[in-house]
């Protein structure tokens, strides 16, 4: 249906370590699928989601969720992030050291639900941290509260940078089965930033390779990385 599909076409000047780029992306993505973004570093992965977010401006194009326009240049249309059904979880995880566990979780709801807040808090096995402050956390843990907050606002679509960068294999493997549990409970598009061939193998449905502002190729993850010469280890 039209209404699960997200549609972004933008254009955008950023400045990199290399130089200035115009990122240009095209991309649809459907309900229910794990996209990953992938490629070097400075090419606009990350910003990418912060215009599907609404965080940064697009220069030019258009951003849609089924009839709903979030972003269009040429009408002047720019929803706030609070009107676009999204979840985001960041690399530094964002969250409010005042809150406990599960304040946090709690905040990022529409409408307050205490046994919602609660199916999360077990979902991601943060039971005996639901009355601590977040500062107390581990890097892992605070991951899995960020995870557990950006669905809280149960979004259309949940946007991921760098989910895994701090955690071990374990941990990793833990929070992707985590991440596809999630998926059962609210059926959602996803994408995530990673530079992790191994994390993108397990967890996404498709990948799209970034590389000088523009889209290199695109494909189911493994097959991409084969035709590319690199080998992906994802296994104990």
């Amino acid at each position: 249906m039209e209404s699960n599909i997200i549609k972004v076409e933008v254009e955008k000047g950023l400045m990199t370590p290399y130089g200035k780029i115009n990122l240009n992306f095209n991309a649809t993505i459907n309900k229910g699928e794990i996209v990953a973004l992938f490629g070097p570093s400075g090419e606009g992965k990350t910003t990418i989601l912060r215009m599907i977010a609404g965080l940064t401006i697009p220069d030019k194009g258009s951003i849609k969720y089924g009839d709903e326009v979030w972003f269009d240049k040429s009408k002047k249309i720019n929803a706030k992030p609070q009107n676009r059904h999204i979840g985001m979880m960041f690399q530094d995880y964002a969250l409010f050291p005042n809150m406990t566990v599960a304040e946090n979780i709690q905040f990022a709801q529409t409408i307050s639900n205490k046994k919602e807040v609660d199916d999360l808090i077990g979902l991601f096995g943060l039971g005996v941290f639901a009355k601590q402050s977040c500062l107390k956390l581990s890097g892992g843990q605070k991951q899995r509260v960020a995870l557990a907050r950006a669905l809280a606002r149960k979004p259309d679509v949940l946007l991921l940078d760098e989910p895994f960068s701090s955690l071990d294999y374990w941990m990793r493997i833990s929070l992707q089965n985590e991440i596809k549990k999630a998926q059962q409970f609210y059926p959602m598009a996803m994408i995530m930033v990673s530079h992790d061939p191994a994390d993108i193998v397990n967890l996404a449905d498709r990948m799209i390779w970034i590389e000088k502002g523009n889209v290199f190729c695109e494909g189911k993850p493994r097959e991409v990385f084969a035709n590319n010469g690199i080998k992906v280890n994802d296994e104990p």
